[in-house]
This record gives structure tokens, C-alpha cells and sequence, in this order.
């Protein structure tokens, strides 16, 4: 029977950031199984050569390969909650964040909760309204939808709700926005 072998990344928040990975992995001919948000599934464990070799790869492309439980942890939350943001219909049929996270990580989300708030300084709930109007400053910046239809894409309760959170987290209206504002990068977040 095969040893499988999850490799954990930092900083790994979208499709070209995989694309990058798979590119260390296969110049690096490391077999993989799949790959995901923050996950590489390893066909066979790696020795520790390989390890650092591929750790310090990933390194020169803005990645870090995370060792620790706690932060394999955290950083499934984050990139789990930037896919559910991105993808919508991925998190399931009246699931809120919180029951989609703790369904997939199999963890009490008071657990998740407390793991994240005390690693990142900021709860789960705070991460998740930053990234929520970083995909409305992207969703308006491309023009195609007005506020009324980004509050309803991105799952707020009315159009005015999101305004005063957009309002508190970007420091001005959706109204008041631009495609000149500056966004952040997700993985700066």
C-alpha cells in the first residue's frame, strides 16, 4: 500500500497559485495525487532532502510549506473560507460559514473559532468580511453588477447591510468606489 503524504502551503489563494505549485512539484518530479487551495496530496512520503529542497522553491515563488498542526489548521480555514467566497456554491444549500467549516475540518467551530482568533488576532468573522469586500471591490470594479447584485452574490441580508459593512472595512461607500481604488492582494490579507 502507498504512504500518502499531505504537504501543507501558506499563501497558496487561487487557481494560478495551484498552477505555480504544480509547477515546483513536476520540475521537482514530485508525484502527486491532487491539489488544492493550501494541500498537496503526496503519492509517497518525501525525504527530508526533497522536503527542503521543494520548501525552498516554493519560498522563491512567495509560498511557505507550514510544519505545524495548529497552523496546518488555520491556514485550511483561511483558504477553505477564500473558496467558499470565490465559490459560492460549493458551501451547500443553506450552510453558514461557520457549519461549512466545521463540516469539512470535522472540528467544533467554537474549537476552529478560538484556534484562529488566538493565531491571527482577528476572528473568523472579521476574516471573512474582509475577504467578502475584497470580492465586492473586485465585483465593482468590473462594472457588470450594481450594488444591489453584489450585496446578493456575496450573501448579505439587503443591499444596506452591505453598504455599512463595505462602508466600515474600505472606509467608503460602495457608491463612492472606484476601479481606481487600490485592492489588496489575498494573499497580504
Amino acid at each position: 500500500m502507498m504512504n500518502f503524504k499531505n504537504l501543507y502551503i501558506k499563501n497558496m489563494v487561487c487557481d494560478r497559485c495551484i498552477q505555480s505549485v504544480v509547477s515546483v512539484l513536476r520540475e521537482n518530479e514530485i508525484q502527486f495525487l491532487e491539489i488544492s487551495l493550501g494541500r498537496v496530496r503526496l503519492t509517497d512520503k518525501m525525504d527530508l532532502e526533497k522536503q527542503i529542497q521543494i520548501e525552498n522553491r516554493l519560498k522563491q515563488k512567495g509560498f511557505e510549506l507550514i510544519v505545524d498542526k495548529s497552523n496546518q489548521l488555520v491556514n485550511s480555514i483561511k483558504n477553505r473560507i477564500i473558496e467558499l467566497i470565490h465559490n459560492p456554491e460549493n458551501q451547500g444549500k443553506n450552510k453558514s460559514f461557520s457549519e461549512a467549516l466545521a463540516a469539512e475540518l470535522n472540528y467544533n467551530y467554537a474549537v476552529l473559532s478560538a484556534l484562529f482568533s488566538k493565531q491571527e488576532g482577528i476572528t473568523i468573522s472579521r476574516f471573512i468580511l474582509i475577504h467578502k469586500m475584497e470580492k465586492a471591490k473586485e465585483l465593482l470594479s468590473y462594472g457588470e453588477l450594481n450594488i444591489s447584485e453584489v450585496s446578493h452574490e456575496l450573501n448579505f441580508s439587503s443591499p444596506q447591510h452591505f453598504a455599512r459593512q463595505f462602508k466600515k472595512v474600505v472606509q467608503i461607500t460602495p457608491s463612492q468606489f472606484t476601479v481606481q481604488s487600490n485592492r489588496q492582494k489575498l494573499d497580504t490579507i
